[in-house]
């Protein structure tokens, strides 16, 4: 038997099926498009969406007929949200997290409840993101679409409603929405009352790992799925992410590394300190039971190697296809071994924890002549790092306590990186067998909820192995501590230059970034 995890994320949706043991048996990817019909509105097609994530589902169930899946269960991009009409048809496009719609709902927020208060319900630090202000725009602005609207689904439980059962939204994901009040775990009746929405308008919620129901027969022969398999609440793909790779208790987090850095640190008792807040650090549910997460992330993580590669990097992409490797890993075995002459300030897009600050820009400082690519490759890999390093002391400082990092993502792959992680954060960093851990973190969800694992615990001993441990260099740690007081004084400087930021960034519009 197996199971089966799906993960609907921003630009695409994945599907993989797994053994009891953790070994995946099939996977599909499907992508969709991100839709920009004006500035500053980010979308996406409900339809499209649903459309290929049934495609992605039934072409991994056809490459393992002989392995009966019994349970699936999903992981989802959060904030997303799409209005339903009563036939269930929708009714507008998505609008997802970072779509700038929301701003006036945001503002609004803060003179009626404050940061603080809001902060105290939801976990969540206020900005336009969340799911509720997405709302409250069509509200105010499409009135005709919230009048006929009878749920608002986020993308966990429009797709749990498509395949033909009630729409439901575990405790994680709901709380993305900043309507969830994670103490009581259940929609906050102050937030709704205050914004005029009606609970009945969104989904019922449960906690990550509970049985919502059998598919049914006619969507399971759709999809290629034998009859009697069992839908199961999963989570917001962060957590999911953690469950699937082994974060299951207090001092450790994982560190992924993809277009986006986010690390994702787990912890018994809800910590909302201000601190946290000044931060930027949300508190919501874990999809692990009496468990809560924290997210410390750089928007530009790895796409700031994806720059190199498609700016400067044509020598290694030509080297890459000659020898047949992965273009990155080229790139990354030219940096130099020693730590670089130059500071990379990593805000080529925007910035995320501590500061979300849209006006900051990019900066390479120390540039000469004598400079060399690989003393850029090392010092871009540093800027990075660093700026998750940051991250972890304000973690710490907040009450977040971390040992020990899990790496998964592109960045996983380089022992040459993760050792430099090691080295920077001074902390252990494991590699693990898993590269997919949103997906298997919900399977095992899945699996827990009909009784193949006796806990989560247990699923987790049997299906995620270490596959190396990169313990600090005690020296290149000191140099690097040393080396953190010039990083942090890059952003004050860059702070200081926001009346030109504007021009820097309108001077080229293809590239939002300053070299200084």
């Amino acid at each position: 038997m197996s199971l089966l995890g799906v993960d609907i994320g921003t630009t695409g949706c994945k599907a993989l099926i797994f053994n009891l043991e953790g070994k995946v048996l099939s996977s599909a990817y499907r992508e969709y498009p991100l839709l920009y019909s004006k500035e500053g509105w980010i979308e996406l097609d409900p339809e499209r969406v649903w459309h290929n994530t049934k495609e992605a589902i039934k072409s991994a169930v056809e490459k393992v007929k002989k392995d009966k899946v019994k349970a699936l269960s999903l992981s989802s991009l959060g904030e997303a949200v799409t209005p339903l009409g009563k036939k269930g048809e929708t009714l507008a496009r998505s609008i997802i997290g970072f779509d700038l719609r929301g701003r006036e709902s945001a503002l609004w927020w803060e003179k009626r409840v404050g940061k603080s208060s809001l902060f105290k319900i939801t976990g969540m630090p206020l900005n336009n993101t969340y799911t509720i202000n997405k709302i409250l725009w069509w509200k105010k602005k499409r009135k005709e679409v919230f009048k006929k609207a009878k749920k608002f689904l986020c993308y966990e439980d429009f797709a749990i409603f498509r395949l033909g059962l009630p729409p439901t939204i575990d405790y994680s994901l709901a709380a993305r929405t900043m309507a969830f009040d994670i103490k009581e775990k259940k929609w906050s009746r102050k937030i709704l009352n205050l914004s005029g929405i009606d609970e009945d308008l969104l989904p019922e919620v449960k906690p990550s790992g509970e049985i919502v129901g059998e598919l049914p027969s006619k969507v399971a022969r759709e999809l290629s799925l034998p009859a009697g398999v069992k839908v199961v609440t999963g989570g917001h793909d962060q957590p999911a992410g953690a469950l699937g790779s082994g974060i299951i208790k207090e001092g450790i987090a994982i560190d992924a590394t993809g277009t986006v850095e986010c690390v994702t640190a787990a912890f018994k008792k809800p910590i909302l300190n201000q601190k946290m807040l000044r931060y930027n650090f949300c508190c919501y549910p874990h999809v692990v039971k009496d468990m809560f997460v924290t997210l410390a992330f750089n928007f530009t993580g790895g796409s700031l190697l994806r720059w190199y590669r498609d700016v400067l990097g044509k020598e290694e992409v030509e080297e890459a296809k000659r020898r047949r490797k992965d273009a990155y890993e080229v790139i990354i075995n030219k940096a130099r071994k020693e730590p670089s002459a130059l500071f990379v300030l990593p805000h080529f897009t925007t910035t995320g924890t501590p500061y979300f600050d849209p006006h900051s820009r990019g900066v390479i400082l120390g540039l000469g002549l004598q400079t060399t690519k690989s003393d850029l490759i090392k010092a871009i890999l540093e800027g990075i790092t660093w700026e998750i390093k940051l991250n972890l002391e304000l973690l710490s400082n907040a009450g977040v306590k971390i040992s020990e990092l899990r790496a998964i993502g592109g960045g996983a792959k380089s022992s040459l990186w993760l050792q430099l992680k090691a080295d920077m954060y001074g902390k252990k960093i494991l590699s693990l067998n898993t590269s997919e851990a949103a997906c298997l973190g919900v399977a095992l969800l899945a699996g827990a909820a009909i009784g193949e694992y006796n806990s989560l615990e247990e699923a987790v001993r049997t299906t995620i192995r270490v596959r190396k441990v990169f313990t600090p260099d005690l020296g290149r740690q000191k140099e690097y501590q040393e080396r953190l007081k010039t990083y942090l004084k890059l952003y004050p400087l860059v702070k200081g230059l926001k009346p030109l930021n504007p021009r820097l960034k309108s001077g080229r519009k293809a590239m939002s970034t300053s070299l200084c």
